[in-house]
């Protein structure tokens, strides 16, 4: 009888238990998935020079906090300084050739004028002597003189007018700034400025600084990594989930996780932004080979990234690599798992890099006017400009 008694115990106690456990599934296990193959991802930044130089100073060390825009490395600004001062001074030494070209031209017409007035006073010439010719008055010596004076005359007016024409082709319709010559002066003046301006390695977002390999009197080439800038305020998830866990998931889905850092006590929010394009094993280094031999099933995991809320982050910073554990709400399965959708806006940017335009504007502009002056005991006056 007590046997009997305790079956039923024991009976009850499993009936009980697979009760709670299919009422549990309904109502909280079937809307939700959970892994703890989580860990936090990143992007690191790294800071390249575009210019070669030898390094004088460094801004920031490792676990230093940098802000966007702010100083790193400063290279050697010598080399820099004298090709835009060559620059500069070809600049000037341009634009007072384009007023020699206008001047010559000034130049040309007024002897065009002169030579249309000689060939008028030879052709004058000419007829006078033609209309006596028959008397006898004039020899035919003096004559034949006379034709040619005024043939010579018309040749050098024909000279005159094509010598015109080519200094008007070098100036016609432009003034100082229009001029081929001149806009290519400024645009190798632009490229020295902005050969110069890069000599100066700012940070392009806020971040830790990390690797920083760079030393004192290093000579640096273009592309070479300096240092590494990771921003921590826009971390993310990467959980990889199994591929029997990714029927139900979907973007937009709210993610709470928790942190082996910080213990179940801290509980971040977030959402599932995507899913990679394929398994781990499909990216890595050495992708598995199942082709030949024997071969034993195992089951794949595929990333799933994970956007989490800025204001948590900064009450709470996590780094790079930590693990995390992850809880996905499937209840809402309206949207397509793999959406294709184009993002309309740029995904990162940064300002720190901005092309100083207005100052090498700016320094042309004074060029091109301070040699755009005649001096005289009289004063200045202007002859070309805007």
């Amino acid at each position: 009888m007590k046997r009997r008694i305790l079956l039923l115990g024991v009976l009850a106690v499993f009936l009980l238990g697979g009760a709670a456990v299919a009422f549990w599934y309904f109502l909280y296990g079937q809307y939700h998935e959970t892994t703890d193959d989580a860990y936090v991802g990143g992007n690191l930044v790294q800071i390249t020079p575009q210019v070669a130089g030898t390094v004088i100073a460094i801004h920031a060390d490792d676990t230093d906090y940098v802000q966007a825009g702010e100083l790193l490395v400063a290279l050697d600004q010598a080399d820099a300084q004298l090709v835009l001062e060559q620059a500069e001074a070809q600049l000037a030494m341009t634009v007072r050739n384009v007023r020699t070209l206008r001047a010559a031209s000034t130049g040309g017409k007024a002897n065009v004028a002169l030579r249309r007035a000689e060939l008028a006073k030879a052709e004058q010439d000419l007829a006078r002597r033609r209309a006596v010719g028959a008397s006898g008055a004039v020899s035919g010596e003096e004559l034949q003189h006379a034709v040619d004076a005024a043939s010579a005359a018309r040749a050098a007016l024909e000279a005159a007018e094509q010598q015109l024409a080519a200094q008007r082709a070098m100036v016609d319709r432009t003034d100082v700034h229009d001029h081929p010559d001149v806009k290519n002066a400024a645009a190798r003046v632009r490229e020295a400025y902005l050969a110069y301006s890069r000599t100066r390695i700012p940070a392009p977002v806020s971040g830790f600084v990390v690797r920083r390999s760079v030393q004192l009197g290093q000579r640096v080439a273009p592309g070479s990594v300096l240092m590494t800038v990771v921003p921590l305020a826009d971390v993310w998830v990467d959980a990889n989930f199994k591929e029997n866990q990714l029927a139900n998931l979907r973007p937009g889905q709210p993610v709470t996780l928790t942190a082996d850092a910080y213990g179940s006590g801290v509980v971040f929010h977030g959402k599932v932004a995507g899913f990679s394009a394929g398994t781990g094993a499909s990216f890595a280094l050495l992708p598995a080979q199942n082709a030949s031999g024997n071969w034993i099933k195992i089951v794949q995991r595929v990333p799933v990234r994970i956007a989490l809320e800025r204001q948590e982050l900064d009450a709470h910073p996590l780094q790079i690599g930590l693990s995390m554990r992850v809880d996905v709400d499937t209840h809402d399965r309206s949207s397509a798992r793999l959406e294709r959708v184009a993002r309309q806006a740029p995904a990162y940017e940064t300002r720190a890099f901005a092309s100083p335009a207005a100052e090498a504007d700016r320094r042309i502009e004074q060029i091109i006017a301070a040699n755009s002056v005649t001096s005289s005991e009289g004063g200045s006056t202007a002859t070309a400009g805007r």
